[in-house]
């Protein structure tokens, strides 16, 4: 019965993301993913490589003059910004960004959020038509 309830949901749940998708019919940027490449302790401080991919998941490339970001927030204070080319159908792109903290900090004490920030759309046909993929949650 558990197994049954839980492949309902996962049928559920992809039927959901499949009719969302198919209803965009434009362009749709996406952070897929944001993680930790790698860590350096430099004294009490530790210096935290971090790499996140941006992937057009829509159907249309982008505007070639389309300014977009992604805002790095900790809490609810921005901390950097990072510019993201406009991105043609199903092309990626990784940016990376630098984070440090005490080497004192517990494991999973520090959250950031990515946020893609759309900026000025140039065209119509280039907006983003999902903004609900457009954030991501790294705890580290």
């Amino acid at each position: 019965m558990f197994r049954f309830a839980i492949l309902a949901l996962l049928v559920f749940g992809q039927t959901a993301a499949a009719s969302a998708a198919a209803g965009c019919t434009g362009a749709d940027p996406a952070i897929l993913s944001v993680a930790v490449k790698d860590m350096t302790p430099v004294g009490a401080v530790n210096h935290y490589a971090l790499s996140g991919t941006v992937v057009n998941v829509g159907s249309v490339a982008q505007a070639p003059d389309v300014l977009q970001f992604v805002d790095i927030y900790k809490g609810g204070v921005k901390l950097d910004s990072r510019g993201i080319p406009p991105l043609s159908a199903g092309q990626s792109y990784t940016f990376a960004y630098d984070s440090s903290r005490s080497s004192e900090a517990g494991a999973g004490s520090t959250v950031l959020r990515f946020a893609l920030d759309g900026g000025a759309q140039a065209t119509p046909g280039s907006v983003d038509c999902d903004r609900a993929n457009g954030q991501y949650m790294l705890r580290f």
